[in-house]
């Protein structure tokens, strides 16, 4: 019945998205996209109270503590998702159809992916512990390259694998993600944007994934807390892609608690954990790397107003 429910509200979702709020191939407006945002969110936690209600409080917290964690990661993915918009010339009027599909994939994508974890744990405990180290690794890796926003698109696999096997039309046409001129079937940049977030997604999803069933291995739980998250991810493009680089001490916060969590796993062993514990140390670290960038900011635009009113009393 849960599930029902949940892909009912999937369905639901996806065709008032694009066949209500998003008809028209325009540019979404900052003021709609934090509309949207705040909607997906609101549905999202609503759907968090079901889950208290259908399967109890401990559910609730797992699932809350779930899309937390993703919807804080999927801010990091902006920045990948803008950088592949920019390398293959996407005009915004185009990139909100880009992104619909690609969430479909990602829906489909990530049930592979959680099936196969699931059934990994349910056949062999012990992947648990990997999935643990995973995610120390990946924290610690992301604090060593918290200032490296280096990406380049043109040294993926994926594109060097399609640039050689297909025919690459080298201009928008329309909204069309395959054409057909002169006889040939072509390929044009928003396939290749697709297709290129996609792949980006697996690779994100090695880390999202490992980091929910370590909080619990409810399959249920872990699907609906990743696919809620990573639905509004379209809205939330849209709404901070201008300001993602202002949140930089997110990173730090999501290192912590990448290693926390993978920590917990070999603490859980020996004692019990609190099931409230996780989720009150990701609401607390996300909102200080929150408030930290904030303050940080300002005190960055303080001092530079102070150096441009502080008088030049080098020649006097």
């Amino acid at each position: 019945m849960a599930w029902i429910f949940f892909f009912i509200i999937i369905i639901s979702l996806l065709i008032i998205d694009l066949g209500l709020f998003n008809r028209k191939n325009e540019v979404m407006s900052f003021r709609k996209s934090l509309t949207l945002s705040l909607f997906y969110v609101a549905v999202s936690c609503l759907f968090g109270i079901f889950v208290q209600y259908e399967l109890g409080s401990i559910a609730a917290k797992e699932y809350f503590t779930g899309f937390l964690l993703e919807k804080a990661m999927s801010v990091d993915n902006i920045f990948v998702i803008s950088t592949i918009f920019t390398f293959f010339k996407v005009p915004e009027k185009y990139q909100h159809r880009v992104l619909f599909w690609g969430i479909l994939g990602v829906i489909v994508l990530r049930a592979l992916m959680i099936g196969l974890g699931a059934a990994l744990l349910a056949q062999f405990s012990w992947v648990l512990y990997i999935f643990a180290i995973i995610l120390i690794y990946t924290g610690v890796k992301m604090l060593q390259t918290i200032d490296d926003d280096s990406f380049n698109v043109n040294e993926l696999y994926i594109y060097q694998f399609i640039k050689e096997r297909f025919n690459i039309y080298p201009h928008i046409e329309s909204d069309r993600f395959i054409i057909i001129k002169d006889g040939k079937r072509w390929v044009t940049p928003l396939f290749l944007a697709l297709i290129t977030i996609e792949t980006m997604d697996l690779i994100f999803a090695i880390d999202s994934i490992p980091a929910i069933f370590a909080i619990t291995q409810n399959t249920f739980i872990v699907y609906t807390s990743n696919i809620f998250a990573i639905l509004g991810l379209r809205a939330l493009f849209f709404c901070i892609v201008h300001i993602v680089r202002e949140f930089k001490y997110i990173k730090y916060s999501l290192s912590i608690i990448l290693i926390l969590i993978g920590a917990k796993i070999f603490i859980a062993h020996y004692a019990d954990i609190p099931t409230y514990l996780p989720l009150l140390i990701t609401i607390l670290l996300l909102a200080g790397g929150v408030l930290i960038s904030i303050w940080k900011k300002n005190t960055q635009l303080s001092m530079k107003k102070s150096d441009s009113t502080s008088p030049d009393i080098s020649q006097e």
